[in-house]
């Protein structure tokens, strides 16, 4: 657990669903929360492991929402990946993307051709693909097989619903292919991987104890903030419950009803600093 000490927050990493909203509705204490942020002059990014959605589809819905965001604002897993491919496969030009048309427009933006059926990929991407049908999943495994590169944004089974149903996410979907071809990806950078974080903590010059990680659930959020020495602030307002954070081992650095309870301790130890 890190030594607490506020007043090193110079940038703060937000989770969304269960830390600024549930489903579709805004939590009242996200507006003033975001406000505070801006007045102290400490940075935020909003961050998800969902890849199914664009960085421009969600900086879309935030707008609908109310809340002003343009797409630097936002580290979801693709953008993570492609960050890892980008530095770690550097002779990568073209990938096999089993993926959303949402994602796959987002891979063309970053530069990448996005191989159809028939063309030969230097790698393959694997997200959340909520458009999934049968051929491009064995045409996956088939270039997994053949030894292509093979990484997967996240590593999240299911994705959460209130729906009656089982949303299959990426970590299931990967599962499959590794079955059906014995090989793992090389990287699978959302969270809990410190390669979420990494471009954040570039991008903005940050040292690792400037940065708290905000989110809902200890074995994603709280286990990156954990691994890349950020702060790690869990809030009861989604899916952990308090006892679930007592019995948390390691604990949580904070462990908080809300973003309102942190933004009150941030001003304060702002006000501490400064002496107002």
């Amino acid at each position: 657990m890190l030594q607490l000490n506020l007043t090193n927050i110079r940038h703060v990493a937000l989770d969304l669903d269960g830390t600024l909203y549930e489903g579709g509705r805004l939590f009242d204490a996200t507006p003033p929360f975001l406000a505070l942020l801006k007045q102290l002059g400490i940075g935020r990014t909003f961050l998800t492991n969902n890849s199914s959605k664009s960085v421009r589809d969600y900086t879309a819905r935030f707008r609908e929402m109310g809340i002003e965001a343009d797409e630097s604002d936002f580290m979801t897993s693709t953008v993570a990946a492609l960050d890892y491919i980008r530095k770690n496969l550097p002779g990568a030009r073209s990938l096999f993307v089993l993926g959303t048309p949402s994602m796959q427009g987002e891979v063309a933006e970053a530069g990448y051709e996005v191989a159809g059926m028939d063309g030969e990929p230097d790698a393959v991407l694997v997200g959340f693909d909520t458009t999934l049908t049968y051929e491009p999943l064995c045409r996956a495994a088939w270039w997994i097989r053949q030894g292509k590169p093979f990484v997967a944004t996240h590593p999240d089974r299911v994705c959460p619903t209130d729906r009656p149903t089982v949303l299959v996410d990426c970590g299931a979907m990967t599962a499959c292919l590794e079955h059906a071809t014995g090989r793992k990806p090389l990287a699978v950078p959302g969270k809990p991987d410190p390669g979420m974080l990494a471009p954040i903590l570039d991008r903005h010059g940050l040292e690792a104890c400037e940065l708290a990680m905000v989110g809902d659930r200890i074995y994603t959020d709280m286990e990156m903030a954990r691994r890349t020495g950020a702060l790690g602030v869990l809030v009861l307002s989604g899916e952990t419950s308090a006892e679930d954070a007592e019995a948390a081992r390691p604990r949580p650095d904070l462990v908080l009803s809300g973003i309102a309870e942190f933004g009150a301790m941030l001003a304060a130890a702002r006000q501490k600093e400064t002496g107002a």
